[in-house]
């Protein structure tokens, strides 16, 4: 098999956690450029894959005019980063692997995906849940009829409190005009993900959803601009010393840490809460994506579904219950339990699962899957075995765009493909 040359475009987490996967799989794949705009990531990542100077490039743009021999890239910049480099790369005939979402508006994916189109590479946007072993278990339970035709499903994705303030109020993805909504920015793959389980599209939309919480109005008193200087410092549940100081001393040097730590240790981490945006106060913070949300819809097989995101749970794995004409399915991502109305019994059916559900634990497998689909993709040109190429994209950004538009307009939205 032809092993690919990659470039990576962003040395952040999922770069680097997609880069990892490349570096456990030498005979398939290699690492021979990356672009960063951020001296000490791209010094990091080019350790990691023991690159040249020469193979190093401070962002996307001087890489193409280097011109580095490279067959495929893997795009993982941020959210409103991601078409240009996308676009760039196709049109000099690179197959391209991109992070979702593919862009924060519909006509910046409308416009990405018909240039990309026109150019005939192997092109996956990182829908990962598709991939996931337990993903394949539930359609296969779905295509043996044992549940009937499916009528309804409700979805549930716990993000967990710390998860949403490190990455949705402090982080990355706190405001909209900076990276995009959160809908679009946590879970157009699970949109995605229902329409590809129910075999589907969504037809009619609506969706309700604000910020209710992390805002400073609910700042508590006496509480500081920045957790080090704050009085409630050890008793605060979003207290920034105790939360990544915690992960620091358990030995934990990826996941949230490597997120703004391009050297992780004692001393940067207090550094960075001193001076850094994830040591400011959760209701101290510029951020205004929402922090719940509910999207109900209409498939065009007449089923309907539910889809509740949420800032306000633990930490968990999406939690799914699917009801059919025969009987009902749900899962968790580690076991799939069937009922069926005949016989009023449940089997539960274990799912091995490589990690677990986080981005640090790679998806629950779907992180490797994506990936290994992909390359085989390319090394073939054969694009079958890529789950969420350019029509599945589309498809899923679609329902998210008008999820948004009811939302902010409060009103039922058509799905126009």
């Amino acid at each position: 098999m032809k092993q690919v040359r990659l470039a990576v475009i962003g040395a952040g987490n999922r770069g680097s956690a997609f880069a990892q996967w490349v570096s456990r799989n030498p005979g398939r794949a290699k690492v021979v450029a990356i672009a960063e705009p951020r001296a000490q990531w791209r010094t990091r990542m080019a350790t990691a894959h023991d690159l040249p100077n020469e193979a190093l490039f401070s962002d996307w743009t001087e890489l193409l005019a280097h011109r580095p021999a490279i067959d495929a890239a893997i795009v993982t910049t941020q959210d409103r980063d991601h078409v240009a480099p996308a676009v760039a790369l196709a049109r000099k005939g690179v197959h391209v692997f991109v992070e979702k979402p593919l862009a924060a508006t519909e006509a910046e994916v409308r416009t990405a995906i018909e240039a990309i189109e026109k150019t005939g590479v192997i092109f996956a946007v990182a829908h990962v849940l598709r991939y996931t072993p337990y993903t394949a278990l539930v359609k296969e339970v779905l295509s043996s009829g044992r549940i009937g035709d499916p009528v309804s499903v409700r979805h549930f994705e716990p993000i967990g409190n710390l998860h949403f303030a490190h990455s949705y109020v402090r982080g990355n993805w706190g405001r909209e005009e900076t990276s995009s909504p959160l809908l679009l920015a946590k879970s157009c793959h699970d949109l995605d993900w229902l329409q590809y389980v129910m075999q589907a599209q969504i037809q009619r939309i609506s969706s309700f959803g604000r910020l209710t919480y992390f805002h400073r109005e609910n700042q508590p008193a006496g509480a500081a601009e920045r957790c080090v200087d704050c009085q409630l410092v050890d008793t605060c549940t979003y207290s920034a010393p105790t939360f990544y100081g915690g992960h620091l001393a358990s030995g934990n040097s990826g996941w949230p840490l490597k997120t703004f730590l391009p050297v992780v240790s004692p001393e940067a981490l207090d550094e960075a809460l001193r001076e850094g945006k994830y040591g400011r106060c959760v209701w101290a913070c510029d951020n205004d994506v929402v922090d719940h949300q509910v999207v109900n819809m209409e498939f065009d097989t007449g089923a309907t579904g539910s889809f509740l995101l949420t800032a306000h749970a633990t930490g968990a794995p999406r939690r799914t219950h699917i009801f059919g004409t025969h009987g009902e399915l749900r899962c968790d991502g580690r076991e799939v339990s069937v009922t069926e109305f005949a016989t009023q019994e449940t089997e539960r059916i274990p799912v091995r699962v490589p990690g677990d559900e986080t981005a640090g634990g790679g998806h629950l497998g779907g992180d490797a899957a994506a990936m290994d689909a992909f390359l085989r993709a390319v090394v073939s040109d054969n694009r079958s075995s890529v789950l969420s190429g350019l029509r599945e994209t589309l498809i899923s950004h679609l329902a998210v765009f008008a999820a948004e538009r009811s939302r902010a307009k409060v009103r039922l939205e058509e799905v126009v493909f």
